[in-house]
This record gives C-alpha cells, structure tokens and sequence, in this order.
C-alpha cells in the first residue's frame, strides 16, 4: 500500500509524515495513575514497550478539561482561544441561547485530519461518542464514524458502509467498556484492510467516571486496550497515545458527592441577577451528572463583578476565581465565549448550578469528574523515539495537542 509523505501545514505548524500509518489515540479521561496502576499488575505490556522504545511523559491539557475542548485542541493543534470551542456547552449571549457545542459551526480553525486528507493521506476519524463527530469530521475528505451509532455509518457521509462488518463487532453500548474497545478495533481493522493510513481515534471515559484507577474493572480494560494498541502496533503505524483530561473523585469522606451549586449560593448572598453555565453538561448523563470542576458566571450588573470575584475566591473547596480578561490570557478562552468569571474548584469538589439541574440518581456508581487544574495534566505516550530537537520539547511544557506534532515530527 502506497502512503503519501507530502507535506501539509496548518495553523502555523508543517507536517512531514513519514511513509507509515500514523495513528493518534486519545484515552478519554486517562489520569496517568491508571496507566501506573495497571503497568504496576503487568497489565500493559504494549504501553510500557512503548515507554521504554519510545517516550513516555506529562503533558498540559487546554482548560476547561473537558472532552469537547481538548479533542478540538487536539485535532487542530491549538488552543480554545484560536480554535473557538470552550466547553461541550456554552451560553450564546448574541443569541441569548444555552446550548450544546457539538457543531462543527462553532470551530473557528481548520483540522490536522483534514490537511492530512487533502495533502493525500487515507484520513480515518473514529470517535466513541457520536457528539464529537461533526468537528472532528470538520472539513474532512474521509472516514468519520462513532462507536456509538456505528451501524448507521453509510458511504455518502461517513466515507464508508458496513462499520460492523469491516470492525467485525456489532455497535457497542455507549455506556461500556466496548465503546472505547470498538474505536481502537475499527482503527486496527481500517489499517489492516488499506482503508487509512492516518487515524485519530478517540475513546469515552465512561470507565474512568465509574471505576477507580485501582478497581479490577479499571485494570481488565486497560489490559483489554492495551490488546489493541498492539494490534495498532503490528500494522508498522507509528502511535501516539493522549487524554483529553484526567479523573478525580468528587466525594465526601462519607462517599456522598463534594457538590458546590454556585449560582444558589449567589443568589443567597447578593441576589438573582446570576446565570451559571457548567460547561461539561452533554448528553451522558450517566458519566457526570453535569457535575464538573469549572463553571463560567454572567453577572447582570458588571458593577458587582469584582466584589463577586473576591466573595468566590474566599469560599471553601474554591481554587480560582479569573475575571474575563484573564480568563482569555491565561486560561486561553475565546473571549466572545465566555462570561464574566471562571470559577475552579479542588480536586475533590465539583460545581453545579442549582440542585434541580443535576440529576445525581443517573450516575453509574460513585462521583467520578473532571474540568479544573486537578486534571489539566495528562500523560503522553510515543511508540517511536523522539529526535533530539522534540526530547528538548518534552521536558518544557508540552501540551496534549502538540500529539500530531511529536507523533509525526517528532520521531525518528
């Protein structure tokens, strides 16, 4: 099978991919401790081959570290500032509307995949979660398909018919183990039948919400995954393997959910006059509850701003309080696109809005989240040694949506 080394540049960055498979993963929700954990059990024999042949580090995610915004980072090579999505849902004050951002509408930058297709890589996008597969099918002369609605893929606008058929397993249930596993395995099986040669494949953290990184469950499906990478592996591709954030537990020492519902408590102190967006709500309700570590505040009355930034910043389990400005300089937030505080919390809290919004009897098991500092850093993992200039660059500070750079420039 011919594949094309043509060169392509976008946002600033030229690709020079080597005649090979290129294959880019991102393990949704992957704290580096379940990588750990599991290595530690001698369940990862394909990973730590990976760390020791070729690179293993940490890297920093885009803020908030959501799915939607780092998959967006992670497909186009650069952050929510230039490439405009901030959240799986976000409110729009043109429109005066609080809605999803799963449409390729709201990206403002062209796509790694798409340059890749054009420049003549066979460009395979395999997501678990059909939400994402508008903006990372963006522009993209190729293949994008989801685990999750697999079975309704047709050729004329999923550049393919018979997903089941070609991956060889039926479609998976969104809340399982098999949604991320079907990803991986769709990859293999499109390489190994010439149907790409330049994949991004990104997984569902269904698992890391619900188990611990300790839990049998967590260590029988990295083992599972790690199956796959090698099944990847043995194609020649080169692979490198990200998250789009990490996983906390957002628990009491009781075990009951470390909830603050933010919006209800200023209204307590200062009155309504207070819109609250929790930008991880998406349609998984069973993962979060739309429980996350990062809320976004409109303040009708801008004059209070500043006396609401200090009163936030003051209370328990807060770790952050930015003002718009520094939201957009420091946590690369579009401007036009957020509100007028971001709002962090600890590690084990998460933020709400009001109790009447978060339905936590759907939740599969324990309080398991992400979206602030806690789970910001994420491991990366690089099947081929990295040249001298791209070592030098792993110990700066690296970020999770440099993966296509280092993964294609950066080896040797």
């Amino acid at each position: 099978m011919s594949v094309s080394t043509s060169s392509f540049s976008v946002n600033g960055i030229t690709y020079h991919p080597a005649p090979k498979p290129i294959v880019v993963i991102c393990i949704d929700g992957c704290a580096d401790e379940y990588l750990d954990i599991t290595a530690a059990h001698g369940r990862l024999p394909h990973l730590q081959q990976m760390s020791k042949s070729g690179f293993r580090g940490m890297v920093r995610g885009a803020l908030p570290s959501f799915t939607n915004v780092n998959n967006s980072s992670i497909v186009t090579g650069v952050s929510p500032a230039i490439h405009g999505i901030c959240g799986n849902f976000f409110y729009d004050a043109v429109k005066d509307e609080e809605v999803m951002m799963n449409s390729s509408n709201y990206l403002r930058a062209g796509t790694i995949l798409s340059a890749a297709a054009d420049a003549g890589r066979k460009v395979a996008v395999v997501t678990a979660k059909e939400k994402l597969r508008d903006i990372l099918s963006y522009k993209l002369n190729g293949i994008a398909f989801s685990a999750e609605k697999a079975n309704l893929a047709k050729k004329e606008t999923h550049g393919l018919d018979d997903a089941e058929k070609i991956t060889g397993y039926p479609t998976p249930a969104i809340y399982s183990a098999d949604a991320s596993l079907f990803v991986l395995r769709a990859g293999a099986a499109l390489i190994e039948q010439g149907l790409a040669d330049f994949l991004y494949l990104s997984l569902t953290d269904y698992m890391q919400h619900t188990y611990a990184p300790e839990a049998e469950e967590s260590l029988a499906f990295y083992e599972q995954m790690d199956t796959e990478i090698g099944r990847l592996l043995a194609t020649g591709a080169i692979v490198g393997a990200t998250a789009d954030h990490g996983m906390n537990a957002k628990v009491k020492a009781n075990g009951e959910p470390n909830v603050l519902f933010i919006e209800e408590m200023l209204e307590a102190a200062f009155g309504q006059g207070f819109r609250v967006i929790c930008p991880i709500t998406d349609p998984y309700v069973k993962h979060h509850g739309a429980l996350g570590s990062y809320v976004v505040v409109h303040i009708n009355d801008k004059e209070k701003i500043s006396t609401v930034k200090n009163w936030l910043s003051a209370q328990p389990g807060i770790t952050e309080v930015h003002d718009k400005a520094t939201a957009t300089s420091l946590l690369e937030q579009p401007e036009d696109r957020t509100g007028d505080l971001v709002v962090m919390s600890s590690r084990d809290v998460v933020l709400g809005r009001r109790p009447q919004y978060h339905d936590l009897t759907a939740l599969d098991g324990t309080l398991r989240s992400h979206g602030g500092r806690y789970e910001e850093m994420v491991p990366l993992v690089i099947s081929h040694p990295l040249n001298a200039a791209y070592r030098m660059k792993a110990w700066g500070d690296p970020r999770n949506f440099n993966v296509f750079d280092f993964t294609i420039n950066g080896t040797r």
